[in-house]
Formats: structure tokens, C-alpha cells, sequence
């Protein structure tokens, strides 16, 4: 009986251990992946079998728009490794190819004319009116602060833990601050988070030792305590804040963000009271959530000077008004039909970065895009981009999805630190 055991075990391991690998690559026919509306975009993807090109075989080919509007699936066939397929857009936006053998697969896209893409929707009348009146509400709660002293992670720069009353949850999160810094002489960052649920960043306060000095501020996204054990985190996680992102999506009042955003002004508030900040140098710096939140001050608070916001989220979430893929957190819900909640559409308005971009008056924006991000995909992204009317600029990354790469992380940093410099002539 134990023979017979040993050699099922033996035979399972060597049907496992033939089992081949499969691996697919995939690629635009341009290396920078753009393309003007109505030209033709030859995908080539490349398909290996335990590391060597594979002979020949069918590969599944599907072409949408940036992951809406799936064309019918093409079976391709694979010569010598390789692979292609053939399509176009004839309107501003992405196609999107996801390729697969098994479950075996991989993306590739290409941007056509995105410089072009127009907002979904307007920006609703009343926009300015319902966030005054929310920074009104604010404003009547006393801006009391407590410092308590943390382990900086520079030499030279004093660190605390801070939290700052607000409505509903507080600022909280860490401030960096130079040792002996004069008054008026630093400019200022505000670090924000992506999705999830954690602790504000200690590390961020490294910052502050940037560029002569600076006063860096990293905040948490929920308004919750810093520095706790790991399943603080998971249990909020997975019972108070779970599925956060959806809380109130029907009701502009009860919108989640709504609180978060308010958060980012009176962190500003908490920056801009201090005596070194120089009043004139604001940074909001994050990506993701983080980059929703950047774009989010700029359009409320004049008071921000630049923002870095990698993969934005938050863009174009009315896209479906234009046959368009939104972007997370997808507050907007469709129905069985696929037809979009009119509640939640409307109430999405207040707190789409295509609407903030249209109201921002800082001076520079940096931005970066994955051209195969399927979370906050590049059409979105696109969407909000062109709606800041500053100077701009954005790094795009044709083969990354939902990340910053080391050239995009690379971007944003020389961006933030240049215009401190800039800003100090």
C-alpha cells in the first residue's frame, strides 16, 4: 500500500513537472504606443514555452476600448513564438488587447490621440457652492493640534506624531520638521495615501531634509490612529472601513470622500499656521487614492502651488455618459441592464478629478499613466489630465499597469523638488 502511495506521489510530480510554462508578452507596432485616430495598430505578441519560443499554436485575442465595448474574441495563430493582431480606433482613447492561452495572459495598448479626450460631463453648476459651504462647515471647527515627539528617519529633522481636529475623523499623520528652521523659510509637502487602511508613513518625514529643508506632512487616509500593530489595520480593514470607497455613493453629504477631502484642508491648514512655512510653496504629493486626493486639493484649496499624482484614481466617473471605462473606486454602480445608478452618477460629480482639474488654479501638475492599468485605466486618467489648464506634464508608461514604475516614481520626485527650487527664486 505505501508503494502504491509512493508512486501516485511520483507520477502526480512528473505530470506536474511536464507540465509546460507558458509565458505571453505583447506589444505595439510604435515603441512610444501612440497612434492618431483612424490609424491602424499592428499588436505583436510573443508567446514562449518553457523559455523558448513556442512553434505553433492558437493564441485568444480580444480588442476593446480601454476595456469597454469588447470586440469578438480572435483566434490567432502563433508561428515560430510569435503572433499578431490588427486594430484601430476612430476616436480618441485607448485599445486595449488582453491576449491569453489557458491562463496564460497578457495586455498591451495603444493611445490614440488622448491629448483629445473631452470630460464626460460637465462640471455641475452648484459644484463651487456645495464645496464652500462644506469648507464653511470646517472652518467653524477650532483647528486644535497635538504634536506628540517620534523617531524621525533623518538626521537633523524633529519628528511627531500630529493630529488635528477636524469634522468627523481628525488630520492624522506625521510631521517632519528641520532642527532649528527659521520662520517663513520652508516650503511645504502633504503626503496623501492610496487605497487601504494603515498607518501614516513615518519614512515620508525624510522629506524634510530635501532641498535646504522642508516641512513634510504625511497623513493617513481615514482620519485613524498611527503606529499600531498590524491587526489594528486588518480589523478596521475587515469591519468598519470595509468597502469604504461605497459608503454614501448615492448622496453627495454622505460620500466618503467627502470627509476624506476634507482632511486634505485642514492638513493644509495645520501646514500653512505653521511659523516656518515660507506661504508661498505647497506641494500634495500621492498616487492612486493619493493621486485622487492631489487633484482633489488642487481644485479646493488655492493655497496648493503643485501636485504629483501618480495613476490617479478617481477620474472620469460619469465616463459611461460617454461610452467610456470610469476609474476606481467605481462609486457609480450598474444596474442589471448595465445601466448606471442615476443617484450615484450625480452625486459622483462632486468628487471627480476631472471636476477638480477643471477648477485647480495651482501652478504645475505632474502626472504619470500605466497605458495597461485595468483600475484607473489611462482613458480616465487622460480625461482629468486634460482638464488642468497649468503647465502639465505627464509620464507615460505603455507596458505598466496600476503602479509607478521607477521612471514614473523618478518623474515625480524631480517634479515636487524643481519646483521647490523653482519657487524659491
Amino acid at each position: 500500500m505505501k508503494a502504491f502511495a509512493t508512486a501516485l506521489f511520483l507520477a502526480a510530480f512528473n505530470l506536474h513537472a511536464q507540465t509546460p510554462i507558458i509565458a505571453l508578452k505583447a506589444a505595439t507596432d510604435r515603441p512610444d504606443a501612440f497612434y492618431k485616430t483612424g490609424e491602424t495598430v499592428t499588436f505583436t505578441i510573443t508567446v514562449t514555452q518553457d523559455d523558448k519560443p513556442m512553434a505553433d499554436g492558437k493564441v485568444t485575442g480580444v480588442l476593446s476600448k480601454d476595456g469597454v465595448q469588447p470586440q469578438p474574441p480572435q483566434t490567432l495563430n502563433v508561428k515560430a513564438g510569435k503572433a499578431t493582431i490588427i486594430g484601430k480606433l476612430d476616436e480618441p482613447g485607448f485599445l486595449l488587447l488582453r491576449a491569453s492561452i489557458g491562463k496564460a495572459s497578457t495586455l498591451a495598448a495603444a493611445g490614440y490621440d488622448p491629448l483629445q479626450l473631452k470630460p464626460s460631463m460637465p462640471v455641475p453648476d452648484d459644484f463651487e457652492a456645495f464645496w464652500a459651504a462644506q469648507k464653511a462647515a470646517l472652518a467653524s471647527v477650532p483647528m486644535k493640534s497635538t504634536l506628540t515627539p517620534v523617531t524621525a528617519a533623518a538626521k537633523n529633522v524633529d519628528a511627531f506624531d500630529v493630529q488635528v481636529e477636524c469634522l468627523g475623523k481628525p488630520v492624522s499623520g506625521y510631521l517632519g520638521r528641520p532642527k532649528n528652521a527659521k520662520p517663513k523659510s520652508l516650503p511645504a509637502i502633504l503626503h496623501v495615501h492610496g487605497a487601504g487602511v494603515r498607518s501614516a508613513n513615518v519614512g515620508s518625514t525624510f522629506w524634510a531634509a530635501n532641498e535646504g529643508g522642508m516641512l513634510s506632512l504625511d497623513i493617513n487616509a481615514h482620519g485613524i490612529p498611527n503606529g499600531k500593530p498590524k491587526e489594528f489595520y486588518d480589523a478596521l480593514s475587515n469591519g468598519e472601513l470595509k468597502g469604504y470607497a461605497q459608503f454614501g455613493n448615492k448622496d453627495r453629504e454622505q460620500c466618503y470622500f467627502k470627509g476624506m477631502f476634507l482632511r486634505l484642508i485642514r492638513a493644509i491648514d495645520f501646514l500653512a499656521a505653521q511659523p516656518e512655512w515660507d506661504g508661498k510653496t505647497l506641494i500634495v504629493y500621492g498616487s492612486s487614492q493619493g493621486g485622487f486626493q492631489a487633484f482633489a486639493a488642487a481644485g479646493l484649496d488655492e493655497r496648493v502651488t503643485f501636485i504629483c499624482a501618480g495613476v490617479p484614481a478617481g477620474c472620469d466617473h460619469t465616463g459611461s455618459q460617454a461610452n467610456r471605462i470610469n476609474g476606481w473606486p467605481k462609486i457609480v454602480p450598474n444596474d442589471a441592464e448595465g445601466k448606471p445608478d442615476a443617484a450615484a452618477l450625480q452625486a459622483s460629480r462632486y468628487f471627480d478629478c476631472v471636476n477638480f482639474a477643471a477648477k485647480a488654479k495651482c501652478q504645475g501638475a505632474a502626472v504619470t499613466v500605466g497605458f495597461i492599468d485595468t483600475t484607473c485605466p489611462p482613458s480616465s486618467v487622460y480625461a482629468a489630465y486634460n482638464a488642468l489648464t497649468m503647465p502639465k506634464a505627464i509620464q507615460t508608461d505603455v507596458l505598466a499597469g496600476h503602479t509607478n514604475t521607477p521612471a514614473a516614481s523618478n518623474f515625480m520626485q524631480e517634479a515636487a523638488l524643481k519646483h521647490v527650487r523653482e519657487m524659491k527664486k
